[in-house]
């Protein structure tokens, strides 16, 4: 009886930990506008490692700009990509093949920060510039 009572309860808890990692659907371009700095990512939602960043990720007339990219000891800048807010999702291009796009769903969203989730899990944590 134990066994199940103790299944019931993680069972409870695991739905209710599940909504308050809900995506939230970006309406239009203007929601992600402007220039926001990539702070850290991490692997998924509930990893607690995070990676450090320092790229920032400019938005702007349906175009974003990642520059200050880290590589080997020194920085470079990505030429600027399309994208655009489709089914509730963020969609960028991949350099070099328009064709082809990262999709990125909102998990949350402030006037000073903003937290996406990429298509395989991965999150990326932003302050507003």
């Amino acid at each position: 009886m134990k066994k199940i009572k103790l299944a019931a309860a993680l069972l409870g808890l695991s739905v209710f930990s599940g909504l308050s990692f809900a995506d939230v659907p970006l309406q239009s371009n203007e929601e992600v506008q402007g220039s926001w700095k990539l702070e850290y990512t991490k692997k998924s939602v509930t990893a607690t490692e995070t990676i450090k960043r320092e790229d920032t990720w400019t938005f702007k007339d349906g175009k974003v700009t990642i520059t200050h990219i880290p590589r080997e000891g020194t920085f470079y800048d990505q030429s600027p990509v399309t994208y655009e807010i489709e089914g509730g999702k963020l969609k960028i291009a991949m350099l070099g093949r328009p064709d082809k796009f990262d999709v990125f769903a909102l998990q949350e969203k402030t006037d000073k920060s903003m937290t996406l989730k990429g298509k395989f899990g991965d999150v990326y944590h932003f302050i507003k510039n």
